[in-house]
């Protein structure tokens, strides 16, 4: 049960944000419950929907390898709202079900590359630990991404910091649809429960 119950659009005075919520609902099927919970402050919402489409739109780093970035930190901090959004959304960018299911194997897996797997070493232990970061897995990054780049992976990482505690901490209720695409791809998933 969440701790704040998501608004519906029509108790959101801010028509901005409600045209905004249409771009959700063309892209993804639904608009998250993190966001509308959000609303009840217009400028966190916007500010937040903001700075989610500079980190994980924009920019030069393929957007399925961000995806599986932003899903690694949260498989790494527990969040499960969020892994389901983000299994979601790698689906959305083109990532296989086998390879969402795979992330726990990435470094082993024949589905990921060597990028992907600097990326996601990063995001794993920045997701759990961030000062687990080391310069060794930055020099590592720093063979498949240019600088801007490295700062895209760590700044999709951040954002998802962000993100899980929010959720976690508003015990966000996680919607059907994240929640069907998670159960397809990830053999196991039970919400609540760590895959």
């Amino acid at each position: 049960m969440p701790h704040l119950r998501p608004l519906e659009n029509d108790e959101i005075n801010d028509k901005e944000i409600v045209e905004r919520f249409e771009h959700y609902n063309k892209t993804r099927g639904f608009v998250p419950n993190s966001i509308r919970t959000m609303s009840r402050r217009p400028n966190i919402v916007k500010t937040f929907m903001a700075l989610n489409q500079a980190v994980l739109y924009e920019g030069t780093v393929d957007k399925e390898i961000k995806m599986l970035v932003s899903l690694a930190s949260s498989l790494a901090s527990g969040c499960r709202y969020c892994q389901s959004h983000m299994a979601n959304l790698s689906s959305i960018y083109e990532a296989s079900d086998e390879k969402i299911a795979a992330i726990w194997e990435f470094e082993t897996s024949d589905l990921f590359s060597d990028a992907e797997r600097a990326a996601i070493t990063l995001a794993m232990k920045a997701g759990t630990l961030p000062n687990e970061a080391s310069q060794e897995d930055f020099d590592k990054l720093a063979k498949y991404f240019d600088e801007g780049q490295i700062v895209e992976i760590v700044a999709s990482v951040a954002l998802f910091g962000y993100l899980n505690r929010w959720n976690d901490t508003m015990a966000t209720q996680l919607e059907e649809y994240p929640k069907e695409v998670t159960k397809r791809a990830v053999d196991g998933f039970e919400e609540g429960k760590h895959v």
